[in-house]
């Protein structure tokens, strides 16, 4: 049976300095998620090596449940409202778990 919800963000940031904002923004919203969501399983930024201006988010959620309470927290709609500023491009998507060590 298939268990938590994830999903894979990939962002392309406008330039170095939208970059070095954008990872700024995701330190402070992270602060928001360790200390409200339980629900929360992973929540990583990434760098992709030899793309500067590129990040990938890796997110999992208890369940799809958790995803919802996730998107209605004031820190992530401050990350959602702000990050339009240093993004060109988002790609959004959503995983279904097949099998895995957890």
């Amino acid at each position: 049976m298939a268990a938590g919800f994830g999903l894979v963000v990939r962002f392309t940031l406008h330039d170095a300095d939208a970059a070095r904002d954008f990872d700024e923004l995701v330190m402070r919203t992270l602060e928001g998620i360790r200390a409200h969501e339980s629900g929360t399983v992973v929540y990583v930024n990434h760098r992709v090596p030899g793309e500067h201006n590129a990040r990938v988010f890796y997110e999992l959620y208890e369940d799809r449940a958790a995803f919802d309470a996730h998107e209605r927290q004031p820190h992530t709609r401050h990350f959602l409202e702000q990050r339009e500023k240093y993004v060109a491009d988002t790609q959004v998507t959503f995983l279904e778990q097949i099998d895995g060590k957890v």
